[in-house]
């Protein structure tokens, strides 16, 4: 997981979304009861928040990949819209039934949509949120979700490395951190074949650290041009491993020198 920056907001989220918004905020406060207890529930317009206007910007800032395992999405499916903070329903744990409603007033707010893999979405992440304490969750647009402490690493508010680090292919919590131990745990970030396909690629990198250093003793010793050539390319191709546009950047930051 790395940074991701969205600064620009997609019309369709404030012509249509604003308004949609509100209705789902007018809603609520004409039967907050039901709301909450799940006999109403709210129906999302999938046409704005996942409209191809906002695909492609997630897209473009997200380089084309997961916005939590950073795996590209032509190795993965074509991807979800993903909510960070989920709009229908939540659970704090993964073992708690859900519970109503979600956060309904942020299901076209920009901050909190990404693009996400089908399995980082529909089979880990799904409606969990968990916070510090449950007891501050914002349950409706009238509470402030600043007063939450979430337990989740939020990519695009977050420095991820500050939360989670790599020893090798596996990823663990900086300093044992809860957030990082969750974060891991939800979206599974180790799940075996995320790990497998991480550990090929730090394995093909650290062929390249081998030539790389073979490279500089030649260098310094028969200075050719073919293999001045050659080192820079690979020393090019190393530091292009850890750019936002890299696949598994985070790892390759963490693990090489």
């Amino acid at each position: 997981m790395i940074c991701i920056h969205k600064p620009t907001i997609p019309d369709v989220l404030l012509t249509k979304g604003t308004p949609a918004r509100q209705k789902h905020c007018d809603d609520y406060d004409a039967s907050p009861d039901d709301y909450r207890s799940g006999a109403k529930k709210f129906q999302f317009d999938d046409s704005i928040y996942a409209a191809t206007e906002v695909k492609d910007e997630l897209r473009e800032r997200q380089h084309k990949k997961c916005a939590f395992c950073e795996s590209f999405f032509a190795h993965t499916g074509y991807g979800d819209i993903e909510h960070f903070r989920p709009k229908g329903a939540y659970q704090q744990r993964e073992t708690d039934s859900l519970k109503y409603p979600g956060y309904y007033w942020l299901a076209y707010e920009w901050s909190n949509l990404f693009y996400s893999c089908q399995l980082c979405n529909q089979q880990y992440k799904r409606n969990l949120f968990p916070l510090r304490d449950g007891r501050s969750r914002a349950r409706s647009h009238r509470h402030n979700i600043a007063n939450e402490q979430p337990l989740l690493v939020d990519p695009g508010g977050q420095e991820p490395s500050d939360y989670i680090e790599f020893r090798d292919e596996i990823a663990f919590p900086v300093k044992g951190c809860r957030e990082g131990i969750i974060t891991i745990e939800v979206l599974g970030l180790n799940r075996e074949e995320l790990v497998d396909i991480r550990g090929e690629r730090l394995n093909r990198l650290r062929d390249l650290v081998l030539l790389r250093d073979l490279l500089r003793e030649k260098v310094a010793t028969i200075p050719t041009p073919e293999y001045s050539q050659r080192l820079r390319d690979v020393e090019a191709t190393l530091q292009a491993s850890k750019d936002d546009t890299a696949e598994y950047a985070a790892m390759a930051r963490a693990v090489l020198v």
